[in-house]
């Protein structure tokens, strides 16, 4: 199984226009639109206390936005540990949230198992992989407008049991 720390590189689609909303609009695009920045995350991956740096930045006339997360922690060779890609869109025909995970815990062959698909709730971003027909990991990212941060779990779900992977806290760098 491809371990998704879904820690987030979220990519979040916007369509041209919607950049200028305030922060008060409750919006799909809005939300997605208060992850722009750069973050700090903490908390843990794997039962690991981990400390990461995302950068989310708007692409192709604020279609997406990219989220791209390098973690502090070095392997033997002196890199990052983790790095990823992840890029959000917001589909109006289907009212859902679409991303693509990408990262350097294994190569994709573009399969189902870097793609994740949710619908709003309320300020979260539920977005599930489907990982097989037994198998998914479901990523929610819930952000807090008093304190303009982000909390994100990760967790596997297999068989019906839930495990939690991850929890970690994005705070404005």
């Amino acid at each position: 199984m491809r371990t998704m720390t879904l820690a987030i590189i979220l990519v979040l689609a916007v369509t041209p226009g919607h950049a200028q909303q305030s922060s008060a609009d409750t919006t799909p695009i809005a939300l997605l639109g208060q992850l722009a920045g750069h973050w700090v995350m903490t908390g843990t991956l794997g039962g690991k206390p981990i400390t990461h740096d995302v950068d989310a930045t708007w692409l192709l006339k604020r279609e997406y936005l990219q989220f791209h997360e390098v973690s502090r922690e070095k392997d033997a060779t002196g890199v990052p540990a983790y790095e990823a890609i992840v890029l959000i869109g917001w589909d109006a025909k289907t009212n859902e949230y679409g991303c693509l995970w990408l990262d350097n815990t294994a190569v994709w062959d573009f399969s189902a198992h870097g793609l994740a698909r949710g619908k709003k709730a309320g300020n979260s971003i539920p977005l599930v992989i489907i990982l097989s027909a037994r198998e998914s990991m479901h990523t929610t990212f819930r952000y807090d407008p008093l304190t303009d941060t982000w909390e994100l779990t990760i967790d596997d779900v297999t068989g019906g049991k839930t495990d939690r992977f991850g929890a970690v806290r994005l705070t404005r760098a």
